[in-house]
């Protein structure tokens, strides 16, 4: 049930989708550099996968360093701030879903470098697929400004964020149901608009 929700919600999303996307991606090229940004994550049972965004920063701006500190960071691009803001770069994991390697709702996917730190408990949140929202996105929104506010971000993320954003998925863990996901997708689209 849950899957065929993925595939059908992906295409309508997709479709409704395509020529904003369009618009976007000529406005990603005013920046040397691709349309996408594919970053390796790591998905259901630890198995990594390619997940795609709109490139919203410099080439080869992932080299020094996976985290983003809020819209000042230098190597985001003017339209890699705008399409940032209101998670317009998200929207082609959607493709992903449509490929079986993500959800439409569920823990957001991380890095290996930092699932490599996972205890064994917070290992659970690999038994379900990535999704593209769920709770703690919502909680953290706006999750590089509050690492812009910290003197070492890394740190930050990994003492403090992930953590906290890894026991806010147990919520999902403990009701994976439809309505549950609606409930999420509900809310995840009212926080964008009203952003």
């Amino acid at each position: 049930m849950k899957r065929a929700f993925d595939i059908i919600f992906s295409l309508l999303v997709l479709a409704f989708f395509l020529p904003f996307g369009i618009i976007i991606a000529i406005l990603v090229l005013s920046s040397p550099g691709g349309v996408f940004y594919r970053q390796e994550r790591i998905g259901k049972n630890g198995i990594p996968f390619m997940l795609f965004k709109f490139r919203s920063m410099r080439t080869n701006s992932d080299q020094s360093g996976s985290l983003t500190v809020g819209m000042k960071d230098s190597r985001i691009t003017k339209i890699g701030v705008f399409i940032r803001k209101y998670k317009l770069d998200e929207f082609p994991q959607f493709i992903n879903v449509l490929f079986g390697s993500m959800s439409v709702v569920g823990p957001r996917p991380e890095v290996k470098e930092f699932v490599d730190l996972y205890t064994e408990k917070q290992r659970k949140i690999l038994e379900v697929k990535p999704g593209i929202t769920d709770y703690a996105s919502l909680e953290y929104f706006n999750e590089n400004e509050v690492l812009a506010q910290s003197d070492d971000p890394k740190k930050t993320y990994i003492e403090e964020v992930m953590p906290h954003k890894i026991m806010i998925n147990q919520k999902y863990l403990s009701q994976p149901t439809l309505s549950h996901d609606l409930s999420i997708i509900a809310k995840t689209v009212k926080r964008i608009v009203f952003n």
